[in-house]
């Protein structure tokens, strides 16, 4: 059974703080301040309540009493729907009764959140010297900030605390997201990524995280479960050979580009006359990509490319409207052959698998992975990321659903090594005769 008191914390100034004690036995108790402040002289310490020698007291009085009783009424509703009592959930009763809300508490999730995204443009990016959020990292932590206070309201009907993300609350935050929202399995996981990075950041901020933050599992769709579509070199010749117009002829220069620069589609839709450069006849496009602030530069060897860059440059599209035009362009230019594939539905808003026409599958996610595909093992790996912007060979395989060869670089350096030898003999031989 719940007991509840008051009793003063003694200060060196005229007024002190007082403290509301919530014993719920078996050595749980838990304190907070009460947000009101009393003389000594006027708290009555048998009654451990203000003494009603004037107004001012007999209102503080009557506030407290209220708040005996609003924690009382709710400790039962909580233990009814077996949520947690702690401290937090003390000081969350307190501000409930005043109608209060501590907008500055750093213990609050939303809030560090919140920190994250304020202090944007002078945080340093990880693995640089650079400071400053991409805009698209940015656009991340705030549809997370939303998720996780659509969580709050919907599920928990309480503030996330640091001190509350222990196991089953991943637990349940995960089947929310999976089984009651139906998202990817990859978008899932990433929340989960995006949970335990404001985790590592409060607690390098000196904010009390539970201990269990740090073992919060990171996940991934399976690889037998990837399907990847990419349009071929083939396919790209069909898209530029139909005969198009207006809107539906622009989304197909952005998608042959795409194809051929190897960018993601927000890069590409910001690529103008300044990243476009010539010189002794090979033309290039330079840029910085967004979401990782690498600078990248792109020969660009295809004549339909080439055209488009220096004479036909395609103005900027929004994404969902792209994604829409270029499955038309798709289904115009015959790509229309069954694959296996995901697909949301629109009832479940759940990506199924099934067997689709292709076409109905292309989306701006096609453009940089067509471009790896397309190249691996025509060109150098090493040469392939320069363009796309991986960080390492084996993020380049997965992206493009390949299994990595733990021999090509022994067999390269093989390859290189008779190369050199051949030279060499060759030039023995010019020698000698």
């Amino acid at each position: 059974m719940a007991t509840i008191s008051f009793r003063l914390r003694k200060t060196s100034q005229d007024k002190h703080p007082i403290l509301v004690r919530l014993s719920m036995g078996r050595g749980k108790e838990y304190q907070s301040k009460t947000g009101f402040t009393i003389n000594p002289k006027d708290w009555n310490e048998e009654s451990r309540l203000p003494k009603g020698n004037n107004e001012d007291n007999k209102r503080l009085r009557n506030d407290l009493k209220t708040l005996d009783a609003y924690i009382d009424n709710n400790v039962n509703k909580s233990l009814g729907k077996g949520e947690m009592i702690d401290k937090y959930w003390l000081d969350a009763q307190i501000n409930g009764c005043f109608n209060r809300k501590d907008k500055k508490d750093s213990s609050l999730l939303t809030n560090h959140i919140k920190y994250i995204i304020a202090n944007a443009n002078t945080r340093k990016i990880k693995g640089t010297n650079k400071i400053g959020l991409s805009k698209g990292r940015v656009r991340s932590y705030n549809t997370f900030l939303n998720l996780i206070e659509r969580y709050q309201k919907e599920k928990l009907k309480k503030d996330i605390h640091f001190l509350d993300i222990n196991q089953p609350f991943v637990e349940k935050l995960t089947n929310w997201l999976l089984n009651e929202l139906g998202l990817s399995v990859n978008y899932s996981g990433k929340v989960l990524a995006n949970l335990k990075a404001v985790c590592n950041d409060a607690e390098r901020n000196l904010i009390e995280v539970n201990e269990y933050a740090k073992n919060i599992e990171v996940f991934k769709e399976k690889k037998e479960d990837r399907i990847i579509q990419i349009l071929s070199f083939d396919e790209l010749e069909l898209l530029k050979s139909i005969s198009l117009e207006g809107a539906k002829d622009n989304a197909r220069n952005w998608l042959v580009l795409g194809c051929y620069l190897g960018q993601r589609v927000g890069d590409l839709m910001k690529i103008n006359k300044n990243n476009i450069r010539l010189e002794q006849n090979y033309l290039f496009v330079d840029l910085t990509q967004e979401k990782t602030g690498k600078g990248v530069t792109i020969p660009i060897y295809d004549d339909y490319s080439r055209n488009i860059l220096l004479n036909k440059l395609p103005y900027p599209i929004e994404p969902q409207k792209f994604n829409n035009h270029i499955k038309s362009v798709c289904k115009l230019a015959g790509i229309t052959q069954e694959v296996q594939g995901k697909k949301t539905n629109p009832k479940t808003k759940r990506k199924e698998l099934g067997v689709y026409p292709k076409y109905e599958l292309i989306t701006s996610h096609c453009m940089r992975r067509s471009f790896a595909s397309n190249h691996y093992g025509k060109m150098a790996t090493p040469l392939i990321i320069g363009i796309t912007g991986h960080s390492r060979e084996d993020e380049f395989l997965k992206y493009i659903g390949v299994p990595e060869d733990k021999d090509y670089n022994a067999k390269e350096f093989l390859r290189q090594l008779e190369k050199y030898n051949k030279a060499n003999k060759t030039k023995s031989n010019l020698k000698s005769v």
